[in-house]
């Protein structure tokens, strides 16, 4: 043993490294020397070999102890690791195959994993619609959704009442075996999920009668979700711990309602802001008035100033969205000004325009007192520019 190679040596590391650094260093060792980038390189083959060693090593915590104590010593015939059963290296390497195709790029796999532990249920996605209204006032709304639940009959445990389930006897409860295999390095032992158990670790002799040794089944329940002020379509609110059950005793997952709001046939929504068009008379575009307009409040009054022209903003400040996180601050409502023409004027109303804008007149009043323009407008158009 005094000719070979110190471990941490061959994988270009320091003593002490961590788990993560001995990974990452055999891989890039395994690249740098694997078969397929060196064909007929018995250099390289030998080079592999040694990486190897020093990875099976390494990678084992006990392995690492005894080795990081004794040097090599500790796996000579009868030291510390020869009752491991690693007497001397023979090719056999104890991690997951997805290693070894994730190092060449095949794909697939990554560490094995213990599937007896606890597990997450999965979440639930399910939307819910809601009008302009109580998106920006909020509600509270009841959903049913259709969710894998923790059977009552068993409670979770897939054995029937009265019998418990036994640990798995092929994998001593792991969820995991071990398979030896031929590959390029000689001797291969990977690890994969137990045939016997699936890697639960446990075995159902006698299965739970409703949910069939799972010990989850399909449920129907009911959720109140409170929808807050503000909120926009398509944002999400997450009910923790409403979704599915978990696995082995895991937490239960999410329930993920997705809110849709109804266009309203008024109002636009942009941001915290709300838009709208408000609609005058012509008199009340040329005159100026005080007018009653709508808002998400109720009714309120503004002022139209003499001589407003087509397509004016006004802004009604503290009227619009409340903010989500702050529901004290809220945006404004933009009103877009709409001056309506009307379309079917008499032939006097349109003597009187005609006058106003310096045209001529086919009728006047001719031998009698002129009266002003205004004067006419009132009693003329009245009826048509006036709501």
């Amino acid at each position: 043993m005094a000719d070979k190679r110190d471990y941490y040596e061959v994988l270009g590391l320091q003593k002490g490294a961590s788990e993560n650094d001995i990974k990452k260093a055999y891989r890039k060792m395994a690249k740098k020397y694997h078969p397929d980038n060196n064909p007929g390189d018995k250099t390289a083959e030998a080079k592999m070999k040694e990486v190897n060693e020093a990875y099976e090593v390494l990678s084992d915590a006990n392995k690492k102890a005894a080795y990081d104590q004794y040097g090599h010593a500790a796996f000579e015939q009868g030291g510390a690791g020869g009752a491991g059963g690693f007497g001397g290296f023979s090719g056999g390497m104890d991690f997951d195959m997805g290693d070894i195709f994730n190092m060449f790029g095949f794909g697939g796999g990554g560490s094995a994993a213990r599937r007896n532990g606890p597990q997450k249920g999965s979440d639930v996605s399910v939307t819910i619609q809601i009008s302009f209204e109580e998106a920006i006032f909020g509600t509270t709304k009841e959903i049913q959704v259709n969710i894998t639940d923790k059977c009552d009959t068993c409670s979770g445990t897939g054995a029937k009442p009265g019998t418990h389930a036994e640990t798995c006897r092929k994998c001593n409860g792991t969820g995991q075996e071990r398979v030896v295999q031929q590959s390029l390095f000689g001797a291969m032992q990977t690890i994969r999920t137990c045939s016997a158990c699936h890697g639960t670790g446990k075995v159902i002799k006698e299965p739970c009668p409703t949910c069939r040794g799972t010990g989850r089944v399909k449920k129907s329940k009911k959720f109140e979700v409170n929808i807050p002020k503000g909120i926009d379509h398509g944002q999400t609110i997450r009910l923790a711990g409403k979704g599915e059950a978990g696995i082995n005793g895991g937490p239960y997952g999410d329930l993920m309602v997705t809110v849709y709001v109804k266009p309203d046939s008024y109002f636009v929504r942009k941001g915290m802001d709300i838009y709208c068009d408000v609609p005058i008379t012509f008199v009340q575009a040329a005159l100026g008035d005080e007018i009653t307009v709508k808002t998400v409040d109720g009714q309120e009054k503004i002022t139209i100033k003499p001589g407003t022209q087509p397509e004016t903003v006004v802004t009604l400040k503290g009227v619009g969205v409340p903010n989500l996180r702050n529901p004290n601050q809220r945006g404004n409502q933009v009103m877009k000004i709409k001056v309506k023409i009307p379309t079917d004027l008499t032939s006097k109303q349109k003597d009187l325009l005609k006058e106003f804008y310096g045209g001529s007149s086919s009728s006047g009043n001719e031998g009698g007192e002129k009266k002003g323009f205004w004067q006419k407008v009132k009693e003329g158009v009245k009826d048509t520019f006036e709501d």
